[in-house]
């Protein structure tokens, strides 16, 4: 969409009051089951929306006030970052005004406005005096406050206007931000089929957009906002979106869609929790999702917490903890770590509390150095997916590693290669796997990127170093990779072999000693070139054609062609029917 749209929910007091406001702000009637008209109570979540001088259009999320719809009102409430808190002049702060407010501030929103409604029975001031008294005390601080009449109309300017400044307060998401999209409403419409509904947070969903939900890819047939189509929209804005590839049973509420490669789902997630005595089992709400989850202190204020069900997840991510025994709000907690190790040592849950307690300090976000330091070695896609902003070089492939972790397992290497020989003198040295497995690492070419002088690996095995190059092949052999440092695809053509006089059988030395890999007859490239082809390739829209894959490796179709049948054969591509391939 063009023009910028905001969100705001609406919750704090009874059910008519808020309704009513938004009906009077918008002319729409956000109730929309004929109980809720009759009861005069707000059971589901209600949307509405209008134009507002100064902040463009604004969709309300209408919330249900009464206490039995507790786990509803945080389904609305979770992805809006902006707040309409509602209370009435001739009813003063209520049960479920405390109840809401509590579940604001666990959520830690931080924009808000209060309107005194119903001014025209009662004089607004004493409630608003005492509103604004519980709201200083949470995150939502000090905000301004208005009295109104839904009735009379009077002071529906006023709100208007104080709301366009809050709203004109709020920073812009980030449009190219991953999306977790909540869903709170899914159906089916006849000739379109599924259909889901939600507040976008951030990021921008498109028609033809490709999207995850409960381990299923989904695609966007269509996307509407605020009932008008469009090809695009930006978050923060309600939206709806036609699914293709998921049946209506198959999404729900509390289900999200997920941009691919992005957010970890789990069913065991570390938190940090400041508060006292926690029930042994409570409920986890986070977006529009609400699941049951088991708790295990570990120590301090870190605590494990075991879902009933998996959530989409980051480093970072604040969750709702609520008692559903007390029907009570208990408070915030802060996701520590997405990928817990399992605890089965005596002991292992207190020195665990202890390696966490370095984790969003002071509010800090997710941090590469200290999940380097607790991980060891860990993917790159893997730590984009938790959360974690990655930078520097990958010690290969997609490979992160703690630089002084790193450094202890290439001191191990030749100890492995000196006790493989004292026990086995007939063999030139262990095995890349026999390395693996002693070191417990997680990948052969780990093994190799960790070999080092005196030591090479020679026909899948570390030994000493014995058959260097002589040294004028050394050197040309070293032209190339430095050639190939800054562009890894750009393999040495006939004429620049001949200037360096590497010939078939220089050739074919270099790649026996490791210093060079084979990819076809006369083409050599780095060794490791599959590690940087498939990471190259994870930034091609998949299927990729060859001229696409050729863009993107940065070479000629003399090298691409080989290096993608290459592979093609190491199972690390997969080719369609019509000569497109996709990373497996």
């Amino acid at each position: 969409m063009t023009s910028r749209t905001s969100v705001v929910a609406t919750a704090g007091h009874v059910d008519h009051g808020k309704s009513s406001l938004v009906r009077a702000l918008t002319g729409r009637d956000p109730d929309r089951y004929e109980e809720e008209k009759r009861r005069g109570l707000t059971i589901d979540l209600g949307y509405a929306w209008t134009e507002v001088s100064g902040a463009g259009t604004v969709a309300f999320v209408d919330v249900p006030g009464h206490e039995r719809f507790v786990p509803t009102m945080l389904a609305g409430v979770g992805p809006v970052p902006v707040v309409l808190f509602v209370v009435a002049a001739d009813g003063g702060w209520m049960p479920q005004s405390a109840e809401h407010l509590a579940a604001l501030d666990a959520l830690d929103v931080r924009h808000g406005l209060l309107v005194v409604t119903r001014a025209d029975l009662a004089d607004p001031d004493p409630a608003r005096a005492a509103a604004l008294a519980h709201l200083r005390r949470t995150s939502l601080g000090d905000v301004p406050a208005v009295a109104c009449s839904a009735v009379t109309g009077g002071g529906l300017d006023d709100v208007r206007a104080a709301l366009a400044q809050v709203l004109g307060n709020v920073a812009a998401p980030d449009p190219a931000a991953p999306v977790r999209f909540w869903v709170d409403r899914s159906f089916s419409v006849t000739g379109a089929g599924t259909v889901v509904t939600g507040t976008l947070a951030a990021g921008t969903v498109a028609v033809g957009d490709e999207f995850v939900v409960g381990g299923r890819t989904v695609h966007v047939r269509g996307v509407q906002s605020l009932e008008q189509s469009v090809e695009r929209v930006v978050g923060v804005a309600r939206v709806a979106l036609n699914l293709r590839g998921v049946d209506r049973r198959d999404v729900r509420r509390g289900d999200a869609l997920l941009t691919p490669g992005t957010h970890v789902r789990t069913d065991v997630v570390d938190v940090r929790v400041e508060l006292p005595d926690l029930p042994a089992e409570l409920v986890v709400h986070l977006g529009s999702a609400a699941v049951p989850a088991r708790v295990r202190p570990l120590g301090g204020v870190v605590v494990r917490l075991q879902l009933r069900t998996p959530l989409p997840l980051v480093v970072g991510d604040r969750l709702l903890l609520r008692d559903p025994a007390r029907h009570e709000v208990l408070g915030a907690a802060a996701v520590l770590d997405v990928l817990p190790p399992a605890l089965r040592r005596r002991g292992a849950a207190a020195a665990r509390a202890g390696e966490l307690a370095e984790v969003l300090v002071d509010g800090q976000g997710p941090d590469l150095a200290s999940e380097l330091r607790r991980r060891h070695l860990v993917r790159g896609a893997t730590l984009r997916a938790m959360g974690v902003p990655v930078a520097g070089r990958p010690v290969v492939g997609d490979w992160h590693a703690d630089p002084a972790w790193w450094e202890a397992q290439r001191a191990r290497v030749p100890e492995v290669v000196r006790d493989h020989r004292a026990r086995d003198p007939l063999q030139p040295g262990p095995t890349l796997e026999h390395v693996r497995r002693t070191l417990r690492l997680p990948d052969l070419d780990v093994v190799t990127a960790l070999v080092a002088d005196p030591l090479r690996v020679r026909a899948g095995r570390v030994v000493e170093r014995t058959d260097d190059l002589p040294p004028a092949v050394e050197r040309a052999v070293a032209a190339v990779l430095a050639d190939l440092a800054t562009s890894p695809f750009a393999a040495p053509d006939v004429e620049r072999l001949r200037d360096l006089r590497l010939g078939r059988s220089e050739l074919a030395a270099a790649v026996r000693a490791g210093r060079l890999e084979r990819v076809a007859e006369g083409l050599v490239l780095a060794p490791g070139f599959r590690d940087r082809a498939v990471a190259a390739l994870r930034a091609v829209p998949q299927p990729f054609s060859l001229g696409e894959a050729r863009k993107a490796l940065g070479t000629s179709r003399r090298v691409a062609v080989p290096v993608l049948e290459a592979l093609d054969a190491s199972g690390a591509t997969v080719r369609e029917p019509d000569d497109r391939r996709r990373l497996r």
